[in-house]
């Protein structure tokens, strides 16, 4: 039975029930958690090949010794492989540290001290800053945000991705608008990969801001859950050279959940302009990135096929824990109206949307027993999910006997809060 359909006395009496059961969990002293999409110990044993693969060969392929100064720009084969990874090529591509969060900060920053061009004014001194938010979205995007002092204004993400009639509105009519962040694959917390429409309108749609900038966050394009049922994007960078708009986007990614996140490579690739633009302002940050880290990659994973064929393990790993999330939602919560949820196709994350007005109280009763999620909210601009419904789901840490454990958890804390909802009218 639908929970619409229950009269207040059973509410009342499934209430009762739900509180029971909920209290057997108290007496379980739980410490679970689902708070972020970290890689599970049998995910990074995937990768400890890599720790010794050097073996006392440091000469990359333009004969540059890795363990010295030099290539501020990456070595050659980390180049080429995030050239095949992004769709671009090796000389549009700069490689970085461990963190693609941290090349994402400092291209805004940079955009905001120095312009994102030479002659361009930089951000700062053009007034009021603003970035077009999707979401629920990658809560560490709105944190840089935040930092710089960057409103932000929230669109709807769709089936699709984001609502581009609401953006190419915002966009035309507003110069301060000056970039917009995108998940575009296996988007964080929905899973929703971005339609070849929705790529195209964002390459070619016009910007009051001749700055204008998308900072795509190709985060999770190697993260198919099934290597036969793969999610497709269409090249933004492409897209944005065939309208004329080749300087628009800048593209990340990052080895962090493909080998380990705490040593692992990133990059950013972009136009050639803003490819000389971003390593001219570099050579004042460092003299170069872990060039060792990076031989490592690269004759670990050794070409594109050797990274598919990697992330083909991780699938084996994550797929049943995904699987799992999606049969315990559906048997618990399908039949009763009282939330709904996203089944993506690759990524780190399932989206569990609420009643409006229950998100904060169902994380709220799940930390109360020992399960912790991501923050109501975590998921909006300065953490405020209008409806207050989004719950973000992360399955891939804990062992799938805990993870079941959690989830049966989480449904019984949405029944009761959806419970609550109904009593108080």
């Amino acid at each position: 039975m639908r929970i619409e359909e229950m009269t207040k006395p059973e509410l009342e009496a499934w209430g009762l029930e739900l509180k029971k059961e909920y209290e057997s969990y108290k007496a379980k002293n739980l410490k679970l958690n689902m708070a972020r999409g970290k890689p599970s110990d049998t995910q990074l044993d995937l990768s400890v090949g890599m720790l010794n693969i050097l073996n006392g060969d440091y000469i990359a392929s333009d004969g540059t010794d890795v363990r010295n100064y030099g290539l501020l720009e990456g070595i050659p084969e980390a180049r080429e492989l995030f050239a095949d990874i992004l769709g671009t090529t090796a000389d549009n591509v700069i490689i970085g540290g461990n963190s693609s969060l941290n090349i994402m900060f400092d291209t805004v920053s940079r955009a905001m001290f120095n312009g994102v061009l030479p002659g361009s004014t930089p951000w700062i001194k053009q007034g009021e800053i603003k970035f077009v938010c999707p979401a629920p979205g990658y809560d560490r995007h709105f944190t840089i945000c935040e930092y710089f002092g960057i409103e932000m204004i929230k669109v709807d993400m769709l089936s699709d991705g984001p609502d581009m009639d609401q953006v190419e509105s915002l966009v035309v009519a507003d110069a301060a608008i000056k970039g917009i962040w995108c998940v575009p694959m296996y988007s964080n917390p929905d899973g929703i990969t971005y339609s070849d429409a929705v790529v195209s309108r964002l390459a070619g749609m016009k910007t009051a801001a001749p700055d204008f900038r998308i900072f795509w966050d190709n985060a999770y394009c190697l993260h198919h859950l099934d290597k036969n049922d793969k999610a497709k994007l269409l090249n933004i960078y492409d897209v944005c050279k065939e309208m004329g708009n080749e300087d628009r986007v800048y593209m990340f990614s990052s080895t962090s959940k493909v080998t380990f996140p705490g040593a692992g490579i990133s990059a950013i690739a972009a136009s050639s302009a803003n490819i000389a633009h971003t390593k001219n302002q570099l050579a004042s940050q460092t003299i170069s990135y872990n060039k060792i880290d990076q031989m490592a990659h690269c004759k670990f994973l050794r070409d594109i096929h050797g990274v598919n064929a990697h992330m083909e393990k991780h699938a084996v790993i994550l797929k049943p824990k995904f699987d799992a999330v999606a049969s315990i939602l559906s048997k618990e919560l399908a039949d009763l109206g009282c939330a709904s949820w996203t089944n993506p196709k690759g990524g780190y994350f399932i989206s569990l949307n609420t009643l409006d007005g229950c998100a904060k109280r169902v994380v709220q009763l799940c930390k109360e027993v020992g399960v912790v999620l991501t923050g109501a909210g975590a998921t909006y601009p300065y953490g405020k999910d209008p409806r207050d419904r989004n719950i973000r789901i992360a399955p891939s840490f804990p062992p799938l006997a805990e993870l079941v454990m959690a989830m049966e958890l989480l449904c019984l804390c949405v029944k009761m809060a959806s419970v609550e909802k109904f009593l108080a009218g």
